[in-house]
């Protein structure tokens, strides 16, 4: 294991860092996974190959992080990290990213696809810690868009973009990472799109207040400053970017920025799911700036084809928080609330068409880094967690029906997944 030098490609420096991982992959011969403990090749897992594609879901716990089967919730590997983690597909369909002390961590969940001609193969492997760390004082926000990788360092403002194919490898000493500094630090987040544009967003540790959109060389060629509290990102239909704000959200078109305000003085849309099928945009929606726990019952859909916002109300006025909602593969929007109920949205009609009893009612916590009933969407499912029982559950989106359910020795926290396979 060695530490990468820095290869500089702005003017302005990057704290990022990067611990190597030796790997490598071809068409005849699977890819084991990174080796980079200084382990000899006979002690690395030999991978198995699979009949197709195995999902493999990640959770959080108070000292580690469980990677599970994600058919049977079965542990296949129990990692421990200090510190309250968070957990992001690191963006090549095989790749947790585990944010915790020390910066961004890379862990192999052990299920991947490689391309032979017309066909892929499928493997298997124990799933485990890379040791590949993008170094960062405070790991932020992870965004996968157009094969890119962006991590942003709330600590430093150091945003690093990257292939997401290389992100068990050294990328950034190979020269294969775009890397800027935003004029201050801030909680922030990135985005870069195909054409080498990158959304960033602007502010300092007392107010984030807009953002940029900069060129491929990282100039300054659109920005807007009228977003208060700017927070969060996703990516509609023709890589249109949308910002939240605590009065709304900027909608990015090219280099064209659009204000879509909220029919509150406060009306604040902090994070958000899109799809790049659709041209529409979930959202939370919070109204109440004093609240210590805004128990809000609606979301928000922006169409970001004529830059206009309507609110949805959740049934019996159920709440929810901003890590239950997620997206379907036909642009359903999907929201668990407080009721037990994961309801579905038809987000073209803007009404609630399902609703599906999977977990026991719950309470809101006021802190936010509890344990709380979680949300991630991948393929047609809807994995939702309960840490109250332990439990975990898969729910088909288009039918309701709770297919799996699992109960883990663990109280579960953070929540993501892989699909064990390359995906576009």
């Amino acid at each position: 294991m060695r530490r990468s030098p820095l290869l500089t490609l702005t003017a302005l420096p990057l704290s990022l860092s990067l611990l190597a991982a030796c790997g490598g992959s071809s068409t005849d011969t699977p890819a084991a996974p990174p080796n980079t403990t200084g382990s000899t090749a006979s002690s690395t897992p030999e991978p198995t190959e699979a009949g197709a594609a195995k999902t493999r879901v990640a959770v959080t716990y108070d000292g580690g992080v469980q990677v599970l089967d994600g058919s049977t919730f079965e542990v296949l590997a129990d990692l421990p990290f200090d510190g309250f983690a968070r957990l992001n597909p690191a963006g090549d369909g095989r790749h947790v990213m585990v944010s915790a002390d020390g910066g961004f961590h890379v862990v192999d969940s052990g299920a991947w696809s490689e391309p032979h001609g017309d066909h892929s193969h499928y493997y298997t492997a124990e799933p485990r810690d890379t040791d590949v760390v993008y170094d960062a004082e405070k790991p932020g926000h992870v965004v996968r868009h157009a094969g890119k990788t962006t991590l942003f360092d709330d600590g430093t403002g150091d945003v690093v973009s990257f292939d997401s194919e290389h992100v068990a490898h050294d990328a950034v000493a190979e020269g294969e990472a775009r890397e800027y500094t935003t004029p201050s630090a801030h909680h922030g987040v990135a985005v870069e799109r195909s054409d080498g544009t990158m959304v960033v967003t602007e502010g300092t540790e007392e107010a984030r207040t807009g953002i940029r959109v900069l060129d491929a060389q990282n100039a300054e060629i659109a920005a807007n400053d009228q977003c208060p509290g700017t927070h969060g990102e996703t990516v509609a239909a023709d890589e249109t970017v949308v910002i939240g704000c605590s009065d709304g959200v900027l909608v990015v078109k090219g280099t064209e920025i659009t204000k879509v305000t909220s029919p509150d003085a406060y009306g604040r849309i902090g994070n958000q799911w899109g799809t790049e099928e659709s041209p529409i945009v979930l959202g939370d929606y919070k109204s109440d700036p004093d609240a210590e726990i805004d128990l809000t019952t609606r979301v928000s859909l922006v169409d970001t084809t004529d830059a206009t916002l309507r609110l949805v109300e959740l049934p019996g006025g159920t709440s929810y928080w901003y890590r239950s909602l997620g997206r379907g593969e036909n642009g359903e929007g999907v929201v668990l609330g407080t009721d037990g109920q994961l309801h579905l949205i038809d987000t073209a009609a803007g009404t609630v068409t399902r609703s599906t009893p999977v977990v026991d009612p719950w309470e809101v916590q006021e802190d936010w880094q509890a344990p709380q009933p979680q949300v991630f969407t991948l393929d047609g499912t809807a994995y939702v967690t309960e840490p109250a029982t332990k439990e975990i559950h898969a729910v088909d989106i288009e039918t309701g029906e709770v297919y799996a359910s699992g109960t883990l020795d663990v109280t579960p926290n953070e929540l993501t997944a892989v699909p064990g396979e390359v995906t576009e």
